[in-house]
């Protein structure tokens, strides 16, 4: 026994052990190097750069600016993703998975691409101002651009794909007949929804929550090429400090100052739900919901049964009036808002294809037809060059995470350690520390230790900030796996290799490659590290985008959106069609 006992803890170590040295090695050094250096100076310790950072207010009206951006994008975003999540987790499998592909496709499609069809979108010459001249609203072109809506605009556009698909991780769990249950009880729609669905539902809105402020509050992209000097976010200051001054005892102090409030959003959040419920879990038994008891749980419940009764009172309303119309245009508005949101997210995008291939630059609409951007792109060896480095990168990272992550969520959902919130708190904290400060403490480190502009750092890099998604996806896998199956294969003399080897790792092939094509796409799409690591050289498609998009705005880059995207649409056809394969086995 143990011996059986010392070999399992070997095993259990070595399944564990690639992951930790990955995230200590590239993740927790870097970052405590960041740290430290806003603290140590050349005389020991030191607190100047603090002083110097509460010394004037302009950095905390920064930080201020920067919670007003992510607090209003987040509330946006669960808003107006709810009802998307909650129609496509009850429709049928066809209608779900078009209405998911289009989601993955704005959910894929470059933050980049998006924010440049934005700039195109609300220009002085853009679509919507070309479309407000037309209908007489506005006698002259109006100023959308470089303020707080386009900002807004921009950022909800990026992160309502996110909000959608983490809410619908907990929905698609939810059973459906609880609030049918309830109306044959005498529950009317209204109130069975808030009461019985609303509740079941709440982890999911508090997981896509907090995702869409994390995201947002490390954002650049959207308010560098969309705000302006009153929209400057807090990652905008860090990118300065170190690109331009080179003051890194500075850009850790404002890090440090980012980092303390989102940790205390995080642990909130975990003490409320546990940071479980991210992975798509139910929230755990320790939760300690008992802090919200007595006149908050009761307000809470005044306030689900008010907005109950204010549905009901809709319903009926609408009904009455619809007494000689057909029934089934009940749903008709929820599928019209849904419908309408998956357009206005993907159309910047889709916008970019006719500018492409016109040749009359970015005015809307386009004149002519030309390939001569596209010529220009696959003629020019910088943009080729980048592509392909992105691919390889991209390979690279997906290979990478897959290896070291699927062991990780194998211990996670099969073994019995101890201290699993802790272990699942330390695999996710590449999700928790903003990017902007990886991106820096990485670049920090790769400058002493020769890493800047290899494929390998960007790769390294890149893996760090994608294997807690490969985690997250096989630990929802595992979940799902009928451990039956190895049990009949070992009853039958099957070792633990060869079922792993024949019947476990065939069975899920397919989450090991939605897996594998989701950390190829963080790859794909990584801006921030890229931003450093590569040093100036050697740039990744991202990279390159980006050095074109901040320089001019050029029909070049609509070339280059156009092929984004379709790339982007067959990487995710190709992924839905080895799903049906495999679940058709």
């Amino acid at each position: 026994m143990r011996a059986i006992s010392q070999r399992l803890g070997w095993t259990r170590a070595a399944m564990g052990a690639p992951l930790v040295l990955l995230l200590v090695l590239f993740l927790v050094y870097p970052v405590g190097q960041l740290l430290l250096l806003s603290v140590h100076g050349d005389n020991g310790f030191t607190l100047a750069q603090y002083r110097q950072l509460f010394a004037s207010s302009v950095y905390l009206d920064v930080l201020l600016i920067t919670l007003k951006i992510s607090l209003v994008t987040t509330l946006v975003c669960v808003v107006t993703g709810y009802p998307i999540a909650y129609l496509i987790s009850g429709v049928g499998k066809e209608r779900k998975a078009t209405l998911l592909f289009w989601v993955l496709l704005s959910f894929w499609t470059s933050f980049l691409v998006r924010a440049f069809a934005w700039i195109v979108l609300l220009g002085r010459n853009g679509v919507i101002n070309k479309l407000l001249l037309w209908l007489g609203i506005i006698s002259s072109p109006a100023s959308l651009l470089y303020n707080f809506g386009s900002v807004l605009v921009g950022m909800v556009n990026a992160l309502l794909p996110l909000a959608v698909l983490t809410m619908l991780s907990v929905m698609e769990n939810i059973d459906r007949n609880l609030p049918r249950a309830a109306a044959t009880l005498g529950a009317r729609p209204g109130m069975a929804f808030w009461k019985i669905y609303f509740p079941l539902s709440l982890p999911g809105v508090a997981a896509a929550g907090i995702m869409v402020f994390v995201t947002a509050i490390g954002f650049f992209i959207v308010p560098a090429l969309l705000g302006g000097r009153r929209e400057t976010m807090i990652t905008q200051l860090i990118i300065d400090q170190v690109q331009q001054t080179m003051n890194w005892g500075f850009a850790g102090a404002i890090s440090v100052l980012l980092l303390v409030v989102v940790l205390i959003v995080f642990a909130a959040y975990d003490r409320l739900l546990g940071l479980s419920t991210m992975t798509g879990a139910s929230a755990p038994r320790n939760a300690k919901p008992s802090r919200l008891s007595g006149p908050v749980v009761r307000a809470g419940d005044a306030l689900l049964t008010l907005l109950g009764a204010i549905s009901d009172r809709i319903i009926l309303l609408l009904s009455s009036r619809r007494r000689d119309r057909n029934p089934d245009q009940a749903g008709m508005g929820l599928q019209a808002f849904v419908w309408t949101m998956l357009l206005v997210m993907s159309a910047p995008t889709i916008l970019m294809i006719p500018l492409s291939f016109g040749n009359g630059g970015l005015n809307w609409p386009p004149q002519g037809f030309t390939l001569h951007w596209y010529e220009t792109v696959l003629s020019s060896p910088v943009w080729t060059q980048a592509m392909l480095r992105s691919l390889l990168v991209g390979i690279g990272t997906g290979l990478l995470a897959m290896l070291i992550g699927t062991p990780a969520a194998f211990l996670l959902v099969r073994s019995d350690i101890s201290g699993k919130a802790a272990w699942l708190a330390f695999i996710l904290s590449p999700i928790v520390v903003p990017r902007m400060i990886i991106a820096v403490g990485l670049f920090y480190v790769f400058a002493r230790i020769g890493l800047v502009g290899s494929a390998v750092g960007l790769v390294l890099g890149h893996t760090v900030v994608a294997v807690p998604y490969v985690v997250i996806t096989m630990m929802a896998v595992l979940r799902n796996y009928d451990t039956r199956l190895d049990q009949a294969a070992q009853s039958l003399g099957a070792r633990p290799l060869a079922t792993l080897r024949y019947v476990t790792f065939p069975i899920l092939a397919a989450g090991m490659m939605s897996s594998f094509l989701f950390a190829f796409a963080t790859s794909f799409d990584e801006l921030t590290i890229a931003l450093f690591a590569t040093g100036g050289l050697n740039a990744t498609l991202p990279k390159q985008f980006w050095d074109e998009v901040t320089l001019q705005v050029s029909p070049v880059i609509a070339a280059v959106s156009t092929c984004l995207f379709v790339f982007m649409g067959l990487l995710i056809f190709v992924a839905e069609r080895l799903r049906r394969r495999a679940a058709a086995r």
